[in-house]
């Protein structure tokens, strides 16, 4: 699939982005699209609860007094390096998770928001942030390239190449007793 959009052909209103609070990932749509479809809920707001710190977030759904969706976002290694020791223990709650290795999510990364001598530039990550929210929000599934990938390459939303391509499967794997072993 090959996208035929110039940045020169971009006009005004072209430019949006999905759902959340930052231009991180997609948790809060994918959040709210499997609070619908796996639940029957329409989630209109999402409040993420800090644990350990302000980069590791959680957000739950609850029905009938059950926790029936637990979702989190990790950011910064320190988080992600918890994060895996805690599936290696088998302690791990989660349904999904939303990994970035910069601590504060994309928009804080190295070459981002930072003063000359490599701190955070709050006040520029501020505005930033606040340009982000401006753009209005389209659903990955109303975009029309997305439509025309999904039509075009894939054979159409329920196909088999579908399947293949972008769903994943997993199963166990043998624990190897090599001194090679990564200890985290």
């Amino acid at each position: 699939f090959c996208c035929s959009l110039r940045f020169e052909d971009l006009k005004e209103g072209d430019v949006v982005r999905h759902e959340g609070k930052r231009s991180d990932g997609y948790l809060e749509h994918i959040f709210k699209h499997a609070a619908k479809e796996l639940f029957g809920m329409d989630v209109k707001e999402i409040t993420y609860k800090a644990l350990k710190n302000k980069d590791f977030q959680e957000v739950t759904l609850e029905k009938d007094g059950e926790t029936v969706l637990r979702f989190a976002a990790a950011y910064g290694f320190r988080n992600i390096q918890n994060m895996v020791l805690k599936l290696k223990k088998g302690k791990f709650l989660y349904h999904f998770v939303e990994v970035l290795a910069c601590p504060g999510g994309c928009l804080n990364g190295k070459g981002q928001a930072q003063t000359e001598d490599g701190k955070p530039d709050r006040a520029l990550l501020a505005q930033m942030e606040e340009v982000y929210t401006a753009l209005p929000v389209r659903l990955p599934e109303t975009n029309v390239h997305v439509q025309r990938m999904y039509q075009d390459w894939l054979e159409g939303t329920g196909s088999r190449k579908v399947q293949d391509t972008l769903h994943t499967t997993y199963s166990a794997v043998n624990h190897s007793t090599s001194s090679l072993d990564i200890k985290w």
